[in-house]
């Protein structure tokens, strides 16, 4: 096959629900095409929140419990997403929700039963992209860069601001790719505190000011100074970051502005550090409609390029519409995980397939 219909699932580690994209991939001419045919986006109810949130206190049984409860779930709303447009599909591939990652002690687990999502569909299942490399003694993130290098090669960089702030690029003639560091996960944190899910349009932070003790506290973390490939996640957040926001005494927005100061920071001495040339960098996700974010990156970004905020489809959707192609490539037994980005001994083809019974 040349031409693939696909669905992608993505559940980021913010926490703001379930993004399903449906798209056409197509191999033609040595050059992979893609068109998005549909989207849709699931916020989660507060019991699913709560539940995904607090996945990482369970026990190994309760764990195994909620990973067939969310995949069921999955099923259902994809099912739902199938027959309301009467979709042809030819794989789902699901990036599930992420419970635990820590690499360096060969763990990952991302919950939500591909069996399940099979059941619910009757469509051939990719899931569990991370596991491989992981045990491979790679990261086993970040994973988007594959889609970076075949979907969206006319950028010098792509950047994701989800829960965590993560890049992609070419550095010396191979792809790398790491997790900056902080973004949504920490600004919804701090806005939660004042009862709004999130900063739109990053109005609570443009109204305070910066304090320079927190800002160096937290440019100061441990994480910024390692080596790339590195990635990193909640565990970090509540480990690392939160006790530093915590203890100091400041208002919700002067945390804020502090915050977004020191994100968008972080992210121009990464640009500085490895981009030489001139070209554009696309900026997706949640973060890219914090416009006061984007300004403060825009201001620490080298004048040799520039910053591109896309449409909202590529904006919301580009993680899912990337694990959707990453199903493809596993399905074709082809590298969707790069060692260059992950550090593992080698590429691979990651991802556990699950077929419907005949």
């Amino acid at each position: 096959m040349n031409t693939y219909l696909a669905i992608g699932l993505m559940s980021g580690t913010s926490l703001d629900g379930l993004d399903l994209i449906y798209c056409q991939f197509e191999w033609r001419n040595n050059n992979w095409q893609y068109k998005i045919l549909n989207t849709k986006s699931i916020e989660y109810t507060t019991d699913w929140k709560t539940r995904l949130k607090n996945a990482f206190d369970l026990s190994d049984k309760e764990l195994k419990v909620l990973d067939e409860k969310y995949g069921r779930w999955l099923g259902e709303q994809t099912k739902t997403f199938i027959d309301q447009d009467g979709l042809e599909v030819d794989l789902v591939a699901s990036h599930g929700h992420t419970v635990f990652h820590q690499p360096k002690k060969g763990i990952t687990v991302q919950i939500g039963s591909g069996q399940q999502i099979v059941n619910a569909t009757g469509t051939t299942v990719v899931c569990d992209f991370r596991k491989q490399d992981v045990s491979l003694g790679g990261q086993g993130a970040p994973l988007v860069p594959i889609g970076d290098k075949y979907l969206f090669d006319r950028y010098i960089a792509c950047i994701n601001l989800g829960g965590i702030a993560n890049i992609s690029f070419d550095y010396k003639g191979e792809r790398v790719a790491f997790d900056i560091g902080m973004a949504n996960m920490l600004l919804n944190y701090l806005s939660n505190q004042v009862g709004h899910p999130f900063d739109k349009g990053g109005q609570l932070a443009s109204r305070g000011k910066v304090d320079n003790g927190l800002l160096e506290a937290l440019n100061n973390l441990e994480y910024y100074k390692l080596p790339y490939p590195k990635s990193t996640g909640y565990e970090w957040f509540i480990s690392d970051v939160k006790p530093i926001i915590d203890k100091i005494s400041l208002s919700i927005e002067d945390k804020m502005a502090t915050a977004v100061e020191h994100e968008a920071e972080q992210i121009g001495k990464v640009l500085e550090k490895y981009l030489s040339k001139a070209g554009e960098v696309l900026i997706t996700g949640g973060g890219a409609y914090n416009d006061f974010l984007i300004d403060r990156i825009k201001h620490f970004t080298p004048n040799h390029l520039s910053i591109i905020v896309p449409d909202k489809p590529i904006i919301e959707f580009k993680e899912a519409l990337i694990f959707a192609f990453m199903g493809v490539l596993r399905n074709r037994n082809e590298v969707n995980c790069l060692k260059t980005v992950t550090g593992a001994i080698r590429d691979s083809s990651g991802g556990d397939i699950f077929n419907p019974v005949c």
